[in-house]
């Protein structure tokens, strides 16, 4: 077999061909012109879809940790305060954001010392609740 050699004047005489074959095409067809822009739109769809998407997640992510923040912040006052006994309600922290709002309930322990209170923290925002937690308070 005999090898040939790709040297630029070969090169150029494909590219010469492959110039004189296209100038035969018109254009772009009018099914190929629909095809690409359905194309397109898919392609823009999905796009605005994953953003809209990753928008309402960082929304969530942070009003969660916002409420954990309060949450947090609430149960250590609560704890700093002198022990009432239960029921009982402890004074919330202020200022929290105005779209949201704590609500402190200490209660007793069932079958428990009455020394020792379960203290619930819950967290709303806009009238729909984001967190409860709950942890123990002990008369020292």
């Amino acid at each position: 077999m005999r090898e040939r050699k790709i040297t630029a004047h070969t090169t150029w005489r494909r590219w010469l061909r492959c110039a004189e074959a296209l100038r035969g095409e018109k254009g772009i067809g009018l099914v190929e012109a629909l095809i690409a822009v359905g194309i397109l739109g898919l392609a823009l769809t999905a796009l605005l879809s994953a953003l809209s998407t990753g928008s309402m997640a960082v929304s969530r992510t942070e009003e969660r940790v916002a409420a954990e923040n309060l949450t947090r912040s609430q149960l250590e006052y609560t704890k700093s305060q002198p022990y009432q006994p239960p029921p009982a309600s402890y004074a919330t922290v202020t200022p929290y954001p105005d779209d949201y709002a704590v609500a402190v309930t200490a209660d007793v322990v069932p079958g428990g010392d009455s020394s020792i209170e379960k203290i619930a923290v819950t967290v709303t925002r806009n009238g729909e609740e984001l967190l409860v937690t709950e942890d123990y308070k002990v008369d020292r």
